[in-house]
């Protein structure tokens, strides 16, 4: 096991290039997301409750249920960083040095390469397979429940939302273009099993991800994005999202050319880690939620 729950909600940051992206995506999801800090606080924000006894009550019952190996909330935390790691290109020492200030990213075009396109795609895949497999972890229904999470997916709200709304912005329209979803379904058709197990994302995740062997892991990949796919286009058509609409709104920090949107990627995958710190602050208020209704 990492870390106390408590521990890793009380050292979310409150600033930097994580928070300063997810916030340039409020033009997505207004007023949707709020970057919840604290694990007191969380109990707070979540219950409304100013009760410190009952605070304490809640508090110590979600850790209880977070330390419980029979839940699956360690199994949702550990993919939630994992796929955070996985799919980074280089360590981020270099850029340390760059938080707060306005980056330029052509200072960093030797440092910094892009996915090839395969790679990108495969990463996606995997990063939807992570949600929904966390989702079911968190929930304690089957990990291969993709109608559940379907379902699910319509009421998401708040960081979980924002999760999601990074995945398509981040992941899917910066580096992929607008039929990144097509991009997705079509370069899983033309990879094989060999190829799904030399990409570190997936490497990184396998062993919580249903189908058995690589060939039954990689069709259901395929299933649950086909069966999201619908929500996603739904989400960028709605929303009138373009790959440049989404840069433009980091430019308040990040400078970067409209011909350079792959480097965009392959900087936001080094220097954030926006799944593991909307992860950690979904399975608090899940917890959170549990423990108060528990006690």
């Amino acid at each position: 096991m990492s870390k106390p729950i408590y521990e890793l909600v009380d050292e979310l940051p409150k600033g930097g290039l994580t928070v300063s992206s997810l916030h340039a995506l409020d033009f997505v999801i207004p007023g949707e997301w709020q970057n919840l800090v604290g694990f007191d606080n969380t109990i707070r924000t979540v219950t409304g409750e100013t009760d410190e006894s009952i605070i304490q009550q809640i508090g110590d019952r979600a850790v209880t249920l977070y330390n419980d190996k029979s839940q699956g909330y360690q199994n949702a935390l550990w993919l939630y960083q994992t796929v955070t790691s996985g799919s980074k290109l280089l360590g981020t020492a270099a850029l340390a040095n760059k938080l707060g200030e306005k980056i330029s990213l052509l200072g960093f075009l030797d440092k910094i390469t892009p996915k090839a396109e395969k790679a990108q795609t495969i990463d996606l895949g995997v990063k939807l397979v992570v949600e929904l497999v966390a989702f079911c972890q968190i929930n304690g229904i089957p990990g291969d429940s993709i109608g559940d999470f379907l379902a699910a997916l319509g009421d998401y709200s708040g960081e979980s939302l924002m999760r999601m709304a990074a995945l398509v912005c981040f992941d899917g329209l910066i580096p992929l273009g607008p039929d990144f979803i097509q991009k997705v379904l079509s370069g899983f058709n033309n990879t094989s099993p060999q190829e799904l197990e030399q990409n570190q994302s997936f490497n990184s995740v396998k062993d919580l991800i249903p189908g058995g062997n690589p060939e039954g892991q990689k069709n259901f990949i395929q299933e649950s994005f086909g069966s999201v796919s619908g929500w996603m286009s739904s989400f960028v058509s709605s929303r009138d999202l373009t790959p440049q609409k989404v840069a433009k709104n980091l430019s308040s920090f990040i400078d970067v050319a409209d011909d350079k949107l792959d480097y965009l990627a392959a900087f936001l995958d080094v220097s954030t880690n926006y799944y593991e710190h909307t992860g950690i602050q979904t399975l608090a208020r899940r917890l959170v939620e549990r423990a108060s209704a528990e006690i």
